[in-house]
């Protein structure tokens, strides 16, 4: 299709007419399209690419639901207007999306490029594990999901600093809670024993509905807690940083009181 599309132009310059219009091929048909090439979607395009990838091709592999987090930070990006191509939020954001549509087709067979990401293989052996009945537990089934969503972030800030778009301050902040999600999803029995210790210094009733908000926060397959999650470090970190607070489990207790409010508006 690209050679197409380049033999077309070339004969319009020859010619003098107008170079016709040939559309790309979709991502969720091809699952080869690169960061760069993501990285040009605006977040609408990138929430459409998402929900398909779960309903197409992801379904061979039981994930028809396993990225609705990232739908909902996607969602908070375009109803905030972030995320515009060649930005720090969109960059990173590239990285995490490229890396699921690479880990689909590695785990499909489709393809063995990673696109120089690292997250890719990672999505590409969680898929395994999770389509083999290998992750069935919630506390491996987290850990195998965050740590792929670990690497392809990890790659997008990487990619961000390289085109010279280091995140500002605010963007820092915020990339500290999805640190503290990532965390949170790793360590589930060690901050549910945080929970029990400092719970009743947060907000009444956590302890005893520690599990079911736990389960509801760290919950990938829903996409409301994400966007929720998403405005509430948003604000906290235009505002300032958290002070006070010491490494991310401190973060992660941190936010816990709004959190839990959000959580019981929502049951």
């Amino acid at each position: 299709m690209r050679r197409l599309l380049v033999v077309l132009c070339s004969l319009a310059l020859v010619t003098g007419l107008a170079p016709v219009a040939v559309a790309a091929p979709s991502c969720t048909s091809t699952l080869d399209c690169s960061a760069a090439e993501i990285d040009g979607m605006s977040m609408a395009e990138r929430l459409e690419f998402v929900r398909d990838m779960q309903s197409g091709p992801a379904v061979a592999l039981g994930a028809t639901d396993r990225w609705r987090n990232i739908e909902g930070v996607i969602t908070f990006f375009r109803d905030r207007g972030l995320g515009a191509p060649g930005t720090w939020v969109s960059y990173v954001d590239a990285g995490i999306v490229e890396g699921i549509q690479r880990g689909i087709a590695i785990a499909l067979g489709w393809s063995t490029d990673t696109g120089g990401n690292p997250g890719s293989a990672k999505w590409a052996s969680y898929l395994t594990r999770l389509s083999t009945g290998q992750l069935t537990s919630r506390a491996a089934h987290d850990r195998a999901w965050s740590e792929a969503e670990q690497a392809s972030t990890e790659y997008g800030n990487t990619m961000a600093e390289a085109n010279g778009v280091p995140a500002t301050a605010v963007e820092w902040r915020f990339y500290q809670f999805s640190e503290m999600y990532r965390w949170a999803l790793r360590n589930r029995p060690f901050a549910l024993d945080l929970l029990v210790i400092y719970g009743p210094l947060i907000s009444p009733g956590l302890v005893k509905a520690r599990v079911p908000f736990y389960d509801w926060f760290t919950d990938v397959s829903e996409a409301a807690p994400s966007t929720k999650g998403c405005e509430m470090a948003y604000g906290f970190a235009e505002l300032h940083p958290i002070t006070g607070v010491f490494g991310i489990a401190g973060l992660f207790l941190a936010y816990m009181k709004e959190l839990f409010e959000e959580y019981q508006a929502q049951t």
